[in-house]
């Protein structure tokens, strides 16, 4: 079975040498072209910046990837206006199993309450996330794409970053007012800087296969801790497309990679799992070790770092990609406003701030999660078993029970951008907190809250308010009245938002919440503004 390319070749280097040996001035170059770096190219150019986006190859990349996508990034990739042909070629699910041998002793909903707008998570080959990204950024006049690019050298000055390129063509030097990294976990760019990464690479492998078959299993996310055809270690299993499978197999410290992706090892296992009589077709497999590693500043002079560049967690979390995704989301709307002159550079050093106290939550739940798959002592491995036993028939424990998996979108509680409640309010949408999405409708038409916010700041107004927008040094944020201008038939967006007549909710422009209010009052909302400008 073949995927498909996801880097045409047809998509070179035009428009990226300067010409007549003038160095051009980019507002913003991005290195890698990753999920995360086209997603930064897309952001860039929905928010009006030019940007030059440097790949290293033209084709996929061949071992196995993230496959599974949240909500979040669905709805940030639904912003940019890729989400729908995603969604369509992928495999919704929301509903994981976790088995201990034969028996299944604990599970998970990803929506347990209804409803929600769009799927919980989307599983999809890489080759057709890459694809749709690509197709996107080809239609996007803004964005220059250069293929089979290497980054030679990076210097920097006060307001910019020189940067060596080595093209097909020859090297040239192009300069940036901003350099977003996001070339990976081996980043060149880390290491040109020398930025640390300190973390830890744990002692253990895992066998990644995608498998072609047809099968009767469910769009689920299985997890197996010591399974009958695998004795000792853990599985995986996820449905990625029609006929297409991902099997995990946890080898242990001692496995040796060459010899444990030799198809006939390969082909063994699988058959120990899906059993003789069942065909299939081994499409790619490989074999790496766990990490959770962190850069030590997402921010080093005019270089942002993003995605696995910044930080690296287990592939078992399916947080790489979206995590990712969400440093984007929060980095770009920041540099439109400082390229602007609107926002001071003290904005862009809260990408830092708010993006590593997220990463290093997702890192703290990786290691549990490697403690809790690959106990390291005795005593650890009879706890986990005790824990697995007796999640079979006490409810309680099932909560202990740790197979890795979504996590929801981290809320960043101590951001300096945040105004704190003056008002008493109940629920989740504390200031720092990611909006949650609600059913709406819309001049007659329904569909989901987050798709009417766009990506500038916005009011939330649940009741008449006095003004259609209010603004601070030229950044408006434009009012959206519940009644009004959007219908809350079911009443559960008020609920959700802990709304009384007259609540008020200032959104900033990657949907979180900034700051909420009983009763609209422009000055404290200029106020409000003002502070997630850092002016």
């Amino acid at each position: 079975m073949t995927l498909g390319r996801a880097h045409p070749p047809e998509a070179g280097a035009r428009g990226a040498q300067p010409s007549g040996g003038r160095t051009q001035r980019h507002p913003v170059v991005i290195v890698g072209a990753g999920p995360t770096g086209l997603t930064a190219a897309l952001d860039c150019a929905a928010r009006g910046i030019d940007c030059l986006l440097i790949g290293g190859g033209d084709t996929a990349h061949p071992g196995p990837r993230a496959v599974c996508h949240g909500s979040r990034s669905l709805q940030i990739w639904g912003r940019l206006g890729v989400a729908a042909p995603l969604v369509g070629r992928g495999v919704a699910w929301q509903v994981g199993r976790v088995f201990f041998d034969s028996d299944l002793v604990s599970g998970f909903d990803l929506r347990p309450e209804p409803p929600h707008p769009g799927p919980a998570m989307v599983n999809l080959p890489p080759q057709h996330l890459d694809e749709t990204l690509v197709q996107a950024c080809q239609g996007q006049p803004r964005i220059t794409l250069c293929w089979k690019h290497k980054l030679l050298g990076l210097r920097q000055a006060a307001d910019h970053a020189v940067l060596t390129v080595q093209s097909p063509e020859g090297s040239y030097e192009a300069e940036a007012q901003w350099v977003i990294a996001c070339d990976g976990a081996h980043s060149e760019v880390r290491a040109l800087l020398g930025a640390d990464f300190p973390g830890r690479v744990f002692e253990d492998h895992f066998l990644v296969t995608d498998v072609v078959m047809d099968a009767e299993f469910p769009a689920e996310r299985w997890f197996w801790f010591d399974p009958p055809f695998h004795r000792g270690h853990s599985v995986l299993l996820h449905k990625v497309g029609e006929k297409l499978w991902r099997v995990g197999f946890q080898l242990g410290a001692q496995a040796d990679p060459q010899l444990e992706v030799q198809p006939g090892r390969v082909i063994a296992r699988l058959r120990a799992m899906l059993g003789d009589d069942k065909p299939f077709e081994l499409e790619s497999c490989s074999v790496h070790p766990r990490a959770c590693r962190r850069i030590d500043h997402f921010r080093h002079g005019r270089v942002l770092f993003a995605g696995d560049a910044a930080h690296e967690v287990s592939h078992l979390d399916a947080r790489g990609v979206d995590a990712g995704v969400q440093d984007i989301d929060n980095l770009a709307w920041k540099l439109k406003l400082v390229l602007d002159g609107q926002a001071s550079d003290a904005l862009v050093e809260t990408y830092h701030e708010e993006r590593a106290f997220a990463a290093d939550e997702a890192l703290r739940a990786a290691t549990r999660l490697a403690e809790f798959i690959a106990p390291t002592s005795p005593a650890s491995l009879r706890l986990r078993d005790a824990v697995l036993e007796l999640a079979q028939t006490v409810p309680f424990a099932r909560m202990l029970v740790d197979s890795g998996g979504p996590a929801a979108p981290n809320p960043y509680p101590d951001s300096p951008l945040n105004t704190p409640d003056e008002d008493d309010f109940a629920g989740p949408m504390a200031p720092g907190s990611p909006c949650v999405d609600a059913p709406v409708r819309v001049k007659g038409e329904a569909g989901g809250l987050l798709q009417h916010l766009g990506g500038g700041f916005v009011l939330l107004s649940f009741g008449a308010a006095p003004v259609a927008a209010v603004s601070f040094a030229g950044v408006p944020a434009r009012v959206l009245t519940v009644g009004q201008d959007l219908l809350d038939e079911t009443g559960l967006l008020g609920r959700r938002y802990d709304a009384r007549p007259g609540t008020v909710v200032l959104v900033r422009p990657d949907q979180r919440v900034a700051a909420r209010w009983r009763a609209f009052d422009a000055a404290k909302i200029e106020s409000a503004i003002r502070r997630c400008l850092c002016a």
